[in-house]
């Protein structure tokens, strides 16, 4: 089967308040609290039936769009706007197309509303994300295959007209070759304000669960990033002694703060850390990351992309600048992150080993949002995930106490019950992918308590 024909029948969005057990800092910008976002999409699959997908994803505020002048809640605002543009484009979609065949078409729309607004390529693309995880739920929940089994199909119809460097010969051969694999690590985020010892700690996370993954934050101040990851190495080289990490600055480096940085990692003080870094992510803002080659800088660590992923083109234009990665997000549209393996495939062709797709995403909450990010990059193959929302909230939030059970209920090995409360069961040191990668649908089985929610929008259809 390829590129089943479906219809959008109706859409709903609706919304959660998270509140952040601990606060967390980014860039310039700390947050502490966030809404969750949640899709209904009800599809008809011709010749098959109708279906109902789910989606889940948050709101970050900040990050989609670091502009001065907008305050945390102007960027939320824009968020569900993206949101209901994309869940109204997608709904006025007129007769029968494959599901990546929508997602073309509502894109193309999307990003002009984005531009007439003069919002960014994450903001545009945040909308189309959702419904498209949830437009995908529910083609695989009436075919009944899982995540896997229909893209290897290519039941959705992914082709090359977003991406017109790689031929669509390319693009089957990729999908029919998939191999998930059977466990996804966990990468664990040391935020800027996270305590490294003492209670709620990185080393007492270190002491609840198996770690040997690392994604440190860093802040632009080349001498207190330094110090911190001093700090850092000392205490992970005696709890981890064989440890990994990546560094993540958000936007906050310029090229000659950057080498400064490098510098240091060549000092005694931090060659030991340099040598256990696997590549750093987005030194530079997103304008400025295409504004000149990398150069020498990239000469021993891989860089990556992430804030400026904004389009389908981002990754092939970072390439020729002298990056070699790119982040998987599922609030950046899982068809671009099929697509970029797809190209780091054809890159490694020519330089084997060289070009790789990332798993970052540490605001996944659980329920939908872990599942299917977790499903989506266990299917790329990636061995290990930005992955510990767990630890800025309290299991499932403020969910009813029947949610969580559900989700739990359906799949036991990702979740575990720990002081009266349900929560990812993270202190394996990784997550099992086996019960989210057989279900029919994307790592379906279980929904939300829907009438805990509150409406998003008006309903579309």
């Amino acid at each position: 089967m390829s590129g089943a024909r479906i219809r959008i029948v109706q859409i709903k969005t609706f919304e959660r308040p998270m509140r952040f057990a601990r606060p967390f800092r980014f860039g310039l910008v700390t947050v502490d609290e966030a809404p969750q976002a949640f899709v209904q999409v009800v599809v008809g699959v011709e010749g098959i039936g109708v279906a109902t997908g789910v989606t889940a994803e948050m709101m970050m505020p900040k990050w989609f769009d670091k502009n001065p002048a907008k305050t945390p809640h102007d960027t939320i605002a824009d968020l569900k706007a993206s949101l209901n543009e994309a869940a109204r484009i997608y709904a006025e979609a007129d007769g029968w197309d494959t599901a990546f065949g929508h997602h073309a078409r509502g894109f193309a729309a999307q990003k002009m509303w984005a531009a007439d607004r003069g919002l960014p390529g994450l903001v545009a693309s945040y909308g189309p994300a959702l419904i498209d995880k949830a437009v995908a739920d529910g083609v695989l929940k009436a075919l009944k295959l899982s995540f896997p089994e229909g893209l290897r199909r290519n039941v959705f119809g992914i082709d090359a007209r977003q991406t017109p460097d790689l031929d669509e010969e390319r693009i089957r051969t990729f999908l029919a070759d998939i191999r998930p694999v059977g466990e996804v690590r966990l990468r664990h985020t040391i935020g800027m304000l996270d305590a490294l010892e003492g209670e709620g700690s990185l080393a007492e996370e270190i002491a609840h669960a198996r770690l040997l993954l690392f994604k440190i934050k860093i802040g632009g101040d080349v001498d207190a990033d330094i110090a911190r990851l001093q700090a850092i190495h000392a205490l992970l080289s005696l709890q981890v002694p064989d440890y990994r990490a990546t560094l993540d600055a958000n936007e906050q480096y310029d090229p000659e703060r950057l080498r400064l940085l490098l510098q240091a990692m060549q000092s005694g003080g931090l060659q030991a850390f340099r040598e256990r870094l696997l590549y750093i992510e987005q030194p530079f803002d997103r304008a400025g990351t295409f504004a000149a080659p990398l150069g020498d800088l990239a000469a021993e660590i891989p860089f990556i992309i992430d804030e400026a992923d904004g389009d389908y083109d981002a990754f092939p234009r970072a390439v020729e600048l002298g990056y070699r990665g790119v982040s998987s997000k599922a609030c950046k549209g899982f068809y671009k992150s099929i697509l970029n393996g797809v190209r780091a495939a054809a890159f490694n062709e020519r330089q084997p080993g060289r070009f790789f797709v990332s798993a970052e995403d540490l605001t996944c909450q659980a329920g939908l949002g872990i599942e299917q990010d977790t499903a989506l990059v266990a299917t790329l193959g990636l061995t290990h995930a930005e992955r510990n929302g767990h630890h800025y909230v309290d299991g499932f939030g403020p969910a009813p106490d029947a949610e969580a059970v559900r989700f739990a209920a359906a799949h036991p090995d990702l979740y575990r019950k720990q002081g009266g409360r349900i929560g990812l069961a993270f202190e394996r040191g990784s997550l099992p992918t086996a019960s989210l990668l057989s279900a029919p649908g994307f790592a379906g089985a279980a929904e939300p308590d829907w009438s805990s929610l509150v409406p998003l929008s008006q309903h579309y259809r």
